[in-house]
């Protein structure tokens, strides 16, 4: 239907897949764990968001562009690794202002949405993945060319994966609330998820375009 071969066989492993510990799990579990529930939705919202863009990347043919570039796909990597070092050394000189998690502002809000959107779409490893994973469910035998069944695909593993995200930031936030509350534990927290955000950018670095 629409070009999309094997659906169910795709939902199941694209869950699979989501609920696999991986950088956007890492990245989420560190925002809600140092920041509270509310950056963590918002973080798991701007990581759908990052998916959406990459979806629409691959259906268009951009992702081939950028894998098939070197330059583009090591200036884009340096750009990200760059994103996420800046992000991590913010966080670990930065003191804690003692503010409730749902008490940030809405400025904050969209700011937490696009760091979380733009440390997925500045990853070049997720158009990889989308060009690698995406075409094994296509159908190709009709000889015609879409983005329908990218989008179809891509939008279900964002639909997926948005609800594990959710249930992480959740959990995490909910199960360190009370370790939030205590001012030492606090910084001590941001610190350490600003030394993961580093660790991510290092390596982000590593990663190699498809041969």
């Amino acid at each position: 239907m629409f070009g999309v071969i094997n659906f169910e066989v795709f939902l199941f492993t694209a869950i699979l897949l989501n609920i696999t510990p991986g950088t956007d799990t890492m990245y989420i579990v560190s925002r809600s764990i140092s920041q509270g529930r509310t950056a963590g939705i918002y973080s798991a919202l701007g990581i759908s968001a990052g998916i959406v863009v990459h979806t629409f990347l691959a259906a268009f043919g951009l992702s081939v562009i950028l894998m098939q570039s070197a330059f583009l796909f090591n200036a884009i990597k340096i750009a990200g690794a760059i994103y996420l070092a800046y992000l991590g050394i913010k966080m670990i000189i930065s003191k804690n202002d003692q503010k409730k998690e749902e008490s940030l502002p809405k400025q904050s809000h969209k700011k937490v949405f696009m760091q979380g959107m733009i440390t997925n779409v500045t990853n070049p490893k997720v158009a990889l993945f989308f060009l690698a994973f995406l075409p094994q469910f296509i159908q190709t035998s009709s000889g015609t060319s879409t983005p329908i069944p990218f989008i179809i695909l891509g939008l279900t593993f964002t639909l997926t994966g948005g609800i594990w995200c959710l249930i992480t930031a959740y959990f995490s936030s909910m199960a360190t609330r009370s370790l939030r509350g205590n001012s030492k534990v606090s910084t001590v927290l941001n610190k350490l998820t600003g030394i993961v955000f580093i660790g991510m950018g290092i390596k982000l670095l590593q990663t190699k375009p498809a041969s």
